[in-house]
Order: C-alpha cells, then sequence, then structure tokens
C-alpha cells in the first residue's frame, strides 16, 4: 500500500513563472473607476468579466450584505433557535475542529448567551477530536450527545452536517432537533432530511447569491435570523444589539478557511470590517495574539490572520482536542488568553516538526506515481499523524503542480482516513462524486469543496480508491499537461520599489483565495547571504536592482544542512512580495521571495 521510492527520482521542484492573464474589461473598468494603472493591471489579473459590483470589491461595505431571509431553511432554523430560547430548552452546539468551526462556535456562544440571555448551564459544546471523532455530526459526537444530562432538545450545527443524515436521523428520533448550518457541498441526493433545517448557500434550491461565504459566516446570519424573530415574538426588546462585534470572528474563520476573497462583495466586506474591530483589541484573545507578535505586528491584516493566528488555533485539533482553541477565543482576562494561547503555540510547534518529517516521507513516495505520470497523487503514510495530512497534501500540490491526497491510519483498526488538496481546473469533490460512481462502496464518507475534501475508507479499499479518483481526475483534466506553476503580476520597474509601491497595493486589501497578494517577478544581482533561524533553513539576501540595495528573505529556502543555493555575485530571476518591514517603529521595504533561480 502506498508507492515505493525505488522508481527513478522525478523532479518537480522548480515552478515555472508565469505572468496572469489580464482582463483587459476589468483592467479598463478599474481604469475608469479612477484606479491607477498597476491596480488596475492586479485586478484585471484577478477577476473576470463579468464582474459583480466593481465598487463592491474595491470599497468593501456592509451595505453589501444580502439579507439572510433568502437564505433557504433560514426563517425555519431562526423559529426553532428562537422557541428553544424563549421555553428554556438545552441547546447543543456542535461544530467542526478547525478555524472556521471554532469561530462559529464562538458566534452562537456568544450571541445566545450575551445577546439572548440563554444561562450558560443551559448550552453544551460538542467539538469532535480529528483523530479519536472524525469529521462533522460524528458517531462519537452523537453519542457523546445522548450522553448528556440534561440531554439537549435542540443541536445547531456548523460548518458541518450537510453530509451526516444517518447521525442526524439518529438524534431525531431521540426527540432532538438539528439545525444544520453549514456551507460544504451538499451530497448527490440533497440535504439531509432527518434535520429541522438545513441553512446552506450551497443548496441548489437556495436563493442566497453567494454560495462562497465561509460556515462562521452562514452560523452569523442564522444567528441574526433568530434575534429579528425573537424581537418579534416580544422575548428581546428592539433595542438588543446586532451581531456586529462578532464579525472579527467571522473574518478570522473567512480567511483561514480560504474561501474567495476575489468576486464576493460579502467576504471583502467581512474580513475589512472584522479586522478594523479586530485591531481596536477589545478582545482578550486579539490583545494576547499582538503582544506574543509584537508591536510590528500591528495593524494586523488578512495576512496576519492566515498565516499567524489561523495555524495556531488549528493546530491544537490537529495534534490535541481543540477546546484550547475554543477557550483562548473566549477569554475573559488577558492571563486567561495568554495561558490559552501558550497552549497553542507549544503545538504549533511540534506541528511544524511532525509536517516536515511527513513531507519528506510523501515526496519519496511520489515518486513512483510521477514516474508513470500520474496526474493526481494518492499517498499512505503508515506512520502519519492524522492531523497533518492536509497541510502535507498542500506541499506535494506546491511542489508538483497536481491534486494530492495523502492518507493515514484512523482510530478504528483497519481504516484509513485522508484529506486532498487540488489545483485550479480540478473540483475535488466532484472527482470524489465520480470516483464513488467508478468504485461503489469504496468510500465510505467523502465531503468537501472544489478546492479541499476529506475521505474515509478501508485499508483493503486504498488501491481501488487511487484508481478511481485517478480516472476521475484525468476525465477533468482532458489533455491539459501538469507542471508546478507560480503565477506572478509580472515586472515592474526597479525604481517602483518603494513604500509608496506598498501604499499602491494596500489599497486594495484585502487579499486571500482568488485575490491573491501581489506577487512580481524580477532579475536581481546576489550582493550577500545569510542563513537565519532556529533551524538555518531561512535565508536573508541583500539584492543589487542598479544602483539600490534591496533587503529580502526567502522562508524555507532551504533544508537543514543544506548549502546556500547561491552567493555574493550571481544574478537570479526572483518571484517576490514587496513588503513592509516594521523594526522598532521605522518601516522599509523588504522583498518576501517565494522563489529563486540562477540566470546563466
Amino acid at each position: 500500500m502506498g508507492d515505493s521510492g525505488g522508481a527513478a527520482r522525478v523532479d518537480y521542484a522548480a515552478p515555472r513563472l508565469v505572468a496572469r492573464e489580464v482582463d483587459r474589461e476589468v483592467e479598463a473598468a478599474a481604469l475608469a473607476a479612477g484606479l491607477s494603472p498597476l491596480q488596475a493591471r492586479l485586478l484585471g489579473g484577478r477577476l473576470c468579466s463579468p464582474l459583480h459590483a466593481l465598487d463592491a470589491l474595491i470599497s468593501p461595505s456592509l451595505r453589501h450584505l444580502v439579507h439572510p431571509g433568502r437564505l433557504r431553511d433560514g426563517a425555519r432554523a431562526a423559529e426553532r433557535i428562537a422557541r428553544a430560547v424563549a421555553e428554556g430548552e438545552h441547546i447543543g452546539i456542535l461544530t467542526d475542529y478547525d478555524v472556521d468551526g471554532i469561530t462559529s462556535h464562538v458566534v452562537i456562544l456568544r450571541t445566545l448567551v450575551e445577546l439572548f440571555g440563554v444561562p450558560r448551564s443551559r448550552i453544551h459544546s460538542l467539538i469532535g477530536h480529528r483523530i479519536n471523532d472524525g469529521y462533522g455530526i460524528s458517531q462519537p459526537l452523537v453519542e457523546r450527545t445522548l450522553a448528556l444530562r440534561p440531554r439537549p432538545t435542540l443541536v445547531i450545527s456548523a460548518d458541518c452536517g450537510s453530509s451526516d443524515e444517518p447521525r442526524i436521523a439518529r438524534l431525531s428520533a431521540a426527540g432532538i432537533d438539528v439545525v444544520v448550518t453549514d456551507h460544504h457541498a451538499l451530497p448527490i441526493d440533497g440535504p439531509p432530511p432527518s434535520a429541522y433545517a438545513v441553512v446552506n448557500p450551497s443548496r441548489s434550491d437556495c436563493d442566497y447569491p453567494d454560495a462562497t461565504i465561509a460556515g462562521c459566516m452562514v452560523s452569523w446570519l442564522t444567528m441574526s435570523l433568530a434575534r429579528s424573530t425573537l424581537i418579534e415574538m416580544g422575548v428581546l426588546p428592539a433595542a438588543t444589539p446586532k451581531l456586529s462585534a462578532w464579525l472579527s470572528y467571522v473574518a478570522l474563520g473567512t480567511v483561514a478557511d480560504c474561501v474567495s476573497l476575489g468576486d464576493s462583495a460579502i467576504n471583502r466586506a467581512v474580513v475589512t470590517l472584522g479586522l478594523s474591530l479586530i485591531n481596536r483589541m477589545d478582545e482578550p484573545c486579539w490583545r494576547a495574539m499582538a503582544e506574543r507578535l509584537g508591536p510590528d505586528s500591528l495593524p494586523f491584516t488578512a495576512e496576519t490572520l492566515g498565516f499567524q493566528m489561523g495555524p495556531r488555533i488549528n493546530a491544537r485539533s490537529r495534534l490535541d482536542d481543540p477546546y484550547a482553541a475554543l477557550h483562548f477565543m473566549l477569554a475573559e482576562t488577558d492571563d486567561r488568553a495568554r495561558h490559552q494561547l501558550e497552549l497553542l503555540d507549544q503545538d504549533n510547534q511540534s506541528r511544524k516538526v511532525i509536517e516536515a518529517t511527513m513531507t519528506e516521507e510523501a515526496k519519496r513516495l511520489a515518486q513512483a506515481p510521477l514516474g508513470r505520470g500520474a496526474r493526481v497523487l494518492v499517498i499512505h503514510l503508515a506512520d502519519g499523524h492524522a492531523g497533518v495530512q492536509g497541510i502535507v497534501a498542500s506541499r506535494l500540490v506546491q511542489a508538483f503542480g497536481r491534486p494530492c491526497f495523502v492518507l493515514t491510519p484512523a482510530a478504528a483498526p483497519g481504516q484509513l482516513s485522508g484529506s486532498g488538496r487540488s489545483i485550479e481546473g480540478v473540483h475535488l469533490r466532484a472527482a470524489l462524486q465520480r470516483a464513488d460512481e467508478l468504485a461503489p462502496g469504496v468510500l465510505e464518507r467523502f465531503g468537501g469543496h472544489a478546492g479541499a475534501a476529506g475521505i474515509g475508507l478501508a485499508a483493503s479499499g486504498f488501491e481501488a480508491f487511487r484508481a478511481a479518483i485517478e480516472q476521475a481526475v484525468d476525465e477533468q483534466l482532458g489533455e491539459r499537461e501538469l507542471h508546478p506553476l507560480i503565477l506572478t503580476d509580472g515586472e515592474l520597474p526597479l525604481q517602483a520599489l518603494d513604500l509608496g509601491l506598498l501604499d499602491e497595493i494596500e489599497r486594495l486589501a484585502p487579499f486571500g483565495r482568488e485575490f491573491e497578494t501581489p506577487l512580481f517577478e524580477g532579475r536581481f544581482e546576489v550582493l550577500g547571504t545569510r542563513l537565519v533561524g532556529a533551524d538555518g533553513c531561512h535565508l536573508m539576501l541583500e539584492l543589487g536592482a542598479g544602483s539600490r540595495a534591496l533587503k529580502a528573505i526567502w522562508f524555507r529556502a532551504v533544508t537543514p544542512g543544506e548549502a546556500v543555493p547561491f552567493g555574493a555575485g550571481a544574478r537570479v530571476r526572483c518571484a517576490f512580495k514587496p513588503s513592509r518591514n516594521r523594526y522598532r517603529g521605522r518601516e522599509s521595504l523588504q522583498l518576501m521571495i517565494e522563489h529563486a533561480e540562477l540566470q546563466y
């Protein structure tokens, strides 16, 4: 099971730098709206015509939010939640264990307690253990729910539930209504019929105009509807605060779940306003993180949420139970937040070590399928940690330019679980649906969306699954060849590399999936290099740009113990992001190198 490493090594590690295609209609519209030529070019490289309103994307505002009443089952869900609040029922909050699930949990919990006045003693927090329980409304979570005393009569799920009909049916049969709030793709036969309500913008019968919103946003919209319902019922006064303050959590969940920040006025508005709320530093969790990252990290940006906060919260559920992450987000004092953040940080460091070991082994096992031309990698790591599957799959996608599934032993004997990550042009959830048709019964569970997915199967079904998913991906790709690619925004005049360039770029923020941070190409002379970092794998560079010298850093440039790839005097072609380096209150331009290659 898994491929041997005996085949000749296939090295795909050198990606191709390819300039983005620019949509000229979008570029022209941006110029007409008063944007600079560079800003118009960046928008044209990220957005496609026809667009939703350009103003909604470049000037994010909450006025672009769509009323939650357009969500199918939204009113029914809100009515059931309101009735539970009014009649003093016990309520379970059942959410996924990643950042989207944790932030959804916080939104629902704080709304129930602080706005609706539900005693904390009547609320049960139910978050699955990634390894022991698995994803979604799993059987262990069902058993845990049924064992509660007093037992909840309503369970609100968030960021999960759309594919969990058998477990929902079990809860329903026990007299527990389940309100599902989710954003993942639904099974081919539709929403789970045993659920009391299923609020999911991905439903084919849902009139909500944006199916890209994260699970935490679906929860926020549903609880907003419940607030309105309680006011109409006379249970809450009309002056009850809206849920706007919780958009800080929604911003974090939206960025960390990698939903689209491209042609989505809602996601861009939520992240923009959420960041403004976070940067007020009103909550202990934000203050503790700012203290940990240092004063030069302020103000937080979408990149801070995606690369600093998100990984720390995710690390806890990857290696242990996720409740420390929930306690961190809900901390009422700075000391409590610091304590919980220390636990998250320790797990994040452990996660990095595990990830590096698994990635090295996965790349070795990838050689055989690469050698025979496979266009999707299915890697079984017999000693791998289930909590790091998705990260390792992402590393392989980056290295080899093709979709990847990484599988490890599951908690149950003889079972495997896996995570998949995809590339542009391959819809992973659709590929799994097709694989299920090609090999009926092999996949015991699967779910996800275009870019990421999770699976479970018996170890004996590994080869059958690999053959089926290879055929399914081949059908989507047709004759397309695959290579690791780095999409850039082309070259810039060297004289344009200054802090003014950053001001110009940052006016287009927030950046994220499908609205990536600008990445440029450039040719430089290496004036000097120095390895830095605890394990000596990051490379500090001084680059000559005409008569100027620019500071640059290339993270994970070398494997620990390896030599520097080039020295002073070398000519290199780089893909880089201009960044603002803050040190003791002073700012300077620094280039963040994503890729560098010698020019002969």
